[in-house]
């Protein structure tokens, strides 16, 4: 596969290249190594019930094959929580052991949740996302600034299929160019967390295509476009 679109929020790739460099290094193999025509099957959505559209799960699996080799890992982190807002505000940096031990000494219930990212190493988490779109928005809006304020990561990254790839996969899979339009809405500094968002494709004839953007890393760095 090949990206077709970057988006650096509050200086994201940037870090990267000055501080991890390796690690996004790691992140463009990834992206190359998946031969995403491997990766079909026939639909059986009612709009489209036969076609041969790509398989997101297989494509996500890809990606675990190539990185967790390398040493990334899935991450979970547990919190306690309450709707009481002066003690939940006061709990927010608290362990999660301190959080629980704290709500109930106050009379309050603690429940629980949790915060999953599929990759992290080095304080660097990346989301492959090929799910639905109310995913990403958790994802760019609270996951990765959960990671961010707990110090978990310093970027998060949010990899995501180009719209060109989202017509040939299953209904209601989020695409890239609406995605990153709701950050760019959101405004500069929010959501407050350094994120790279990638929009990716094959890298294939069919997806040989003059994109939308014009400065876009595809067609910036491939003269034959």
């Amino acid at each position: 596969m090949k990206i077709r679109y970057i988006y650096s929020h509050l200086n994201g790739l940037e870090f990267l290249l000055v501080h991890k460099r390796e690690l996004w290094k790691e992140i463009e193999e990834s992206i190359k190594s998946v031969d995403a025509d491997r990766y079909k099957k026939v639909s059986k959505a009612k709009a489209s019930d036969g076609n041969v559209i790509y398989d997101q799960k297989g494509i996500n699996n890809a990606f675990k094959d190539y990185l967790l080799p390398k040493g990334w890992k899935d991450h979970k982190k547990s919190y306690y929580f309450t709707p009481d807002e002066e003690l939940a505000r006061e709990t927010l940096s608290y362990s999660q052991e301190e959080q629980k031990s704290e709500i109930e000494s106050r009379g309050r219930i603690a429940f629980k949740g949790f915060n999953q990212t599929d990759f992290l190493k080095d304080n660097i988490a990346v989301e492959v996302q090929f799910g639905k779109y109310s995913f990403v928005a958790y994802d760019l809006f609270v996951k990765h600034m959960a990671f961010y304020i707990s110090n978990d990561i310093d970027v998060g990254i949010e990899i995501l299929p180009t719209k060109a790839l989202q017509t040939k996969m299953d209904v209601g899979v989020a695409c890239y160019e609406k995605e990153v339009y709701n950050v760019y809405r959101a405004g500069r500094n929010t959501p407050a967390v350094p994120l790279v968002v990638i929009g990716i494709e094959p890298d294939t004839d069919e997806f040989d295509y003059v994109g939308e953007d014009p400065n876009s890393f595809w067609e910036q760095n491939h003269s034959k476009l």
